[in-house]
């Protein structure tokens, strides 16, 4: 239940459209229901303006679609993360809306248009990050911001990054997603007055330490300006740059 809904179900109460039974009946559930093996807080998009999202990495398919299902039952917007195409299937055969994001194994339920505001710029070193760049990309759109994006410009080739400048420069919020070294984000980080939020991956060689060795490259970065999330966090860095996007589009 969100602000919307809320105020759609004070309203109607108030005007005599529903009555009192129907109302509790409604708000049973609130602040959270209790499925035995996890607990769902429908509070959460009255607290953080946006559900809860839904992390389908180590739940069982029958579990991530039961979820799903009972929190589409009662937001306009659903977002599950580290989705499988099994747990999609059985979910699009019940809910024709849900889309499924392939590369970032993301399933997004949206029941009413979003409305899209400020600019936030997804860019990724290589293309093996593609996958973190893209649930940062599924994670940020579903929450309401206009987001584009910009792949492949890694350091290894920094021309390639020079080039797309301007369009960089014109984000209000840029994401930056890199494996191996991680440089990316401090280098964007250094030619832009924008915040920064670096995402470092496990993509890479042995010494990179599963995403390790990127990580720590951005947390010493020297660049002010940069925030980071955890290794192949790309929710955690589309939530972040929502949250900045909103500040700014008020």
């Amino acid at each position: 239940m969100n602000t919307e809904a809320l105020r759609e179900l004070l309203l109607n109460l108030k005007e005599g459209n529903i009555d009192i039974d129907e109302a509790l009946e409604r708000l049973k559930i609130f602040p959270y229901e209790d499925l035995g093996y996890a607990r769902l807080d429908h509070h959460r998009a009255l607290r953080k303006g946006f559900p809860e999202v839904v992390f389908c990495q180590g739940k069982t398919v029958e579990q991530s679609v039961e979820i799903i299902k009972r929190l589409v039952s009662r937001n306009f917007h659903v977002l599950a993360t580290r989705a499988s195409e099994e747990v999609f299937e059985k979910v699009v055969s019940d809910i024709p809306e849900a889309r499924y994001n392939e590369l970032a194994r993301t399933i997004t339920i949206s029941k009413s248009p979003i409305k899209f505001i400020g600019h936030i710029i997804v860019i990724s070193a290589g293309t093996a990050d593609l996958p973190i760049a893209e649930e940062a990309v599924e994670t940020a759109l579903i929450m309401g911001n206009y987001v584009e994006r910009l792949y492949d410009v890694g350091v290894a080739g920094l021309h390639r990054l020079l080039d797309n400048l301007e369009r960089i420069r014109k984000a209000d919020v840029i994401i930056a997603v890199a494996g191996m070294e991680g440089a990316l984000p401090s280098v964007v980080a250094g030619l832009v007055d924008k915040p920064v939020i670096g995402v470092p991956t496990s993509v890479g060689y042995g010494a990179n330490f599963r995403g390790l060795s990127a990580l720590l490259t951005m947390l010493n970065s020297c660049t002010p300006g940069l925030a980071v999330v955890n290794i192949d966090n790309g929710f955690g860095a589309g939530y972040l740059a929502s949250m900045i996007n909103h500040i700014r589009g008020e």
